[in-house]
């Protein structure tokens, strides 16, 4: 390399390198000694090393990997502040999340305790906060009043029925069916984990779910206005089953019961005023001010000294027991009619936690492993449903205040679970009076983060409107198909999207910015386009790859292709033609006895021409030249022909031509401004070749290469073989020269197997960056100064 420091230009020279000498230089390896076998690898897979055994145990269980090197000097007293944060948070939130899932409220606590600590050891996250959720509680609510409607638990007299529901009995079968549809979910995410799928979260993508959670938020409120206002609304469910509630509440809002409007408006009151309060005093806070805690305190001990469930008939919590349940086996008899639910739990919940896993691992530094988060959530899911809990996963709230408090490790979420226990074990009796307007009014103000996600409307109006589309469409299909039929649509709608974006990408023409300037200052390189596609090119693009080529380049190349056809085809006639003219001029000569010479063309002299200057089997030429005689190209020979002797040839736009001159008209196209440049070594068939194509009024004649720039593609079919190896073909044929450039080794081995490469298309036409086509482009064809494309920088004009 060469450098001039006073100038400040620098020269760099580098050896062109093609596909062919890339290999000989780096010395590429065949797939088959970079590929084992089925069996090769089935033995490696089998074999014990201590390595090897140290790693599995490491990767299955992340404890043992950061639990040696814990420091409790650094880490110890930040850990336990922000367990207690979040194990203060948990009472609240277990207890009212129960009451979305429709299950008593100690089962909520259950659902914060034996999770968290599965999750203890398997987790790779250090920040997230595992146990109840408002989206998941809202779904496994759907299971159990589907499976376990009220109508189903009245107590029967003979033949009549009374009004007496059955609750004990009610809710001991909802609790078995959460505890299946738990446990089944969780068998799911351990099955998925262990088979590396842990990338299934990506189909989730951050539009989604946030439209997710924002339409199970509306779920969520219209769960609670029961408890708000002290009504029995119908429970329905499928489609429009959120539609059919909100219209039997309006049915029966005259019905209100008025002392528990009173709570639910007094606790909202005050619970608002204290998040705000909250909210404004947290920068000067070490901790939160546990606000949820401090309401349930407060309604619990009003409720008992009012004597509001005897004196007013306000619904409380009611019986808490106190002390832990033995494990036991769910009702697997209901799996098969929770299966879909369970699935859709399963991804749900996954998506949710390694989102907010990687958000908190990117900002601190550390890296979550997705299958093993997978795993860790499916353990933690189904050992809870031996213990009766309901399906968990991380919440937003929990996991901001762990964070917020100076959590650094795991073992906070090891306190928070000391603090349910101890909850369970001694305090739980105590919220036995807790009136569940209380419980509902939590759950209501603690959606008004969600219900703030209604802004990314607008965001995503500016940014993407795809995603706004896929935003729109989930939250509609949520709100009305319920929350696991507008998963499905969801999804699906969302793969769609990325079907039709691949299937119509964007198509560019690349070009050169010379000393590294301003992108907009990009220019094509003379006589090379370069060809992008946005997408991998595959069977339902390839079609539109090639029309958009055409229509970048200029090149209409099934047009051009069969006017040179044709074009030949007239040559050929013409030709077979002069032979036989000469045929006859030779006879009379010898007949006459005269020498030959230079003949003159003229009406008297030959009487193959007629009065228009054009011989017989040329007089269908005369309507083009009267009708087209403006924007026509004319080839007039400034020599008399003979066959086997050179001629020179004029290329003229429009007027007459020289009456001295005559000649024959070729069929151009109407509307032709096409100009070519004299040859006099061209053949009578490639000028007139010449001539038919420029006609076309797209063809530019310096363009001799192109480059298909292949480095967006990361595999290739059968059709997309097929297409390309018909751009090689049909452009050879009107002598422009096709490159692919940048491809990566696994297309270049799907390509010799489709059979793309033979005798003209070789790996020769393959590069490894378009830089390097450019430049062999640029060297093969002579052109000059190339030294200054050696910094070339590529971008779409």
């Amino acid at each position: 390399m060469d450098s001039t420091n006073r100038s400040g230009k620098y020269r760099v020279e580098r050896e062109v390198l093609d596909e062919l000498r890339l290999e000989e230089v780096t010395q590429r390896k065949a797939h088959s000694e970079i590929k084992y076998s089925l069996t090769e690898r089935l033995k490696e897979s089998l074999r014990c090393r201590v390595p090897r055994l140290k790693r599995s145990l490491m990767s299955s269980l992340p404890i043992l990997y950061w639990l040696p090197k814990y420091s409790v000097w650094d880490y110890g007293m930040p850990d336990l502040v922000s367990g207690i944060s979040v194990g203060i948070m948990h009472l609240p939130q277990g207890m009212a999340y129960a009451l979305l899932a429709s299950l008593p409220p100690v089962f909520g606590l259950y659902s914060s305790l034996y999770p968290t600590l599965i999750y203890f050891f398997f987790g790779t996250s250090r920040h997230i906060s595992i146990g109840t959720f408002t989206v998941l509680s809202i779904m496994v609510g759907s299971v159990t009043e589907r499976l376990a409607p009220d109508v189903d638990f009245f107590r029967r007299n003979g033949t009549n029925v009374t009004a007496e529901l059955d609750i004990s009995a009610r809710d001991a079968y909802r609790v078995q069916v959460a505890a299946a549809t738990t446990l089944l979910g969780g068998l799911i995410q351990v099955l998925l984990g262990l088979v590396k799928f842990g990338f299934v979260g990506t189909y989730l993508s951050e539009p989604l779910v946030r439209a997710y959670t924002t339409a199970a938020a509306g779920h969520a409120v219209v769960a609670q206005l029961k408890y708000i206002f002290g009504i029995s609304p119908t429970r329905f469910s499928g489609p429009l089953s959120l539609v059919y509630t909100l219209i039997d509440v309006c049915r029966l809002l005259p019905q209100t019961h008025l002392p528990t409007v009173v709570v639910s408006a007094v606790s909202m009151v005050f619970l608002i005023a204290a998040k705000e309060l909250n909210s404004f005093l947290s920068p000067k806070l070490p901790v939160p001010i546990p606000v949820e805690l401090i309401t349930i305190v407060a309604g619990t001990l009003i409720s008992n000294y009012a004597n509001l469930n005897n004196n007013y008939t306000v619904p409380v919590v009611g019986e808490i027991p106190s002390g832990l349940s033995a494990p036991s086996v769910p009702d697997v008899s209901v799996f098969g009619e929770v299966l879909g639910d369970a699935f859709a739990l399963a991804i749900v919940g996954y998506a949710i936690s390694i989102s907010l896993g990687k958000t908190f691992a990117l900002k601190h530094g550390y890296k979550v492993d997705s299958n093993q988060e997978l795993v860790a959530l499916g353990l933690s899911n189904s050992a809870g449903g031996f213990f009766q809990c309901f399906s968990v996963c991380a919440s937003m709230s929990r996991s901001l205040i762990q964070e917020t408090t100076g959590g650094k490790t795991q073992m906070a979420g090891l306190a928070s679970a000391v603090i349910v226990l101890v909850t369970i074990l001694k305090l739980g009796p105590l919220f036995q009076e807790l009136p569940k307007a209380v419980l509902a009014v939590i759950v209501f103000v603690n959606l008004k983060g969600m219900f703030k996600q209604h802004a990314d409307i607008a965001v995503l109006w500016k940014r993407n409107k795809i995603d706004l589309v896929v935003w729109l469409v989930t939250w509609v299909s949520t709100l009305l198909l319920n929350l696991d039929l507008g998963l499905v649509a969801s999804v699906l709608f969302a793969l769609l999207t990325v079907i039709f974006r691949t299937q119509m990408p964007t198509y560019s023409v690349l070009g050169n910015v010379p000393g590294f300037f301003s992108v907009h200052q990009a220019k094509e390189i003379p006589g090379i386009t370069i060809f992008r596609s946005s997408a991998t090119v595959y069977f339902a693009n390839a079609e539109l790859y090639l029309e958009a080529l055409k229509e970048k380049s200029g090149l209409d190349i099934s047009k051009m292709i069969i006017y040179k056809r044709r074009q030949e085809a007239k040559q050929k006639r013409r030709e077979r033609r002069a032979k036989r003219r000469a045929k006859r001029q030779a006879r009379r000569e010898s007949a006459a006895g005269q020498l030959s010479g230079v003949p003159v063309l003229s009406v008297e002299q030959d009487a193959d021409w007629d009065d228009t200057g054009l011989s017989e089997d040329d007089a269908d030429k005369t309507e083009v030249w009267t009708e087209r005689e403006n924007g026509t190209v004319f080839v007039i020979p400034t020599s008399p022909q003979l066959l086997d002797s050179p001629c020179r040839w004029e290329y003229l736009k429009g007027g007459e031509p020289d009456s001295t001159s005559l000649s024959w008209l070729s069929d151009l196209q109407e509307g032709d401004t096409t100009t070519l440049a004299s040859s006099s070594e061209d053949t009578l068939s490639r000028d007139l070749e010449r001539v038919s194509l420029g006609s076309l009024g797209k063809w530019t004649w310096d363009i001799h290469s192109i480059i298909l720039d292949m480095s967006t593609a990361n595999f290739i079919d059968t059709v997309a073989t097929k297409t390309i190896k018909n751009i090689f073909q049909d452009f050879s044929e009107i002598d422009v020269d096709i490159y692919v450039a940048g491809c990566q080794a696994s297309v270049v081995e799907q390509l010799e197997r489709g059979d793309f490469f033979s005798e003209t298309i070789t790996k020769k036409h393959l590069f490894a960056s378009v830089h390097d086509a450019v430049l062999y482009c640029l060297n093969h064809r002579g052109a000059t100064n190339i030294s200054d494309l050696s910094g070339i920088l590529i971008y779409a004009l």
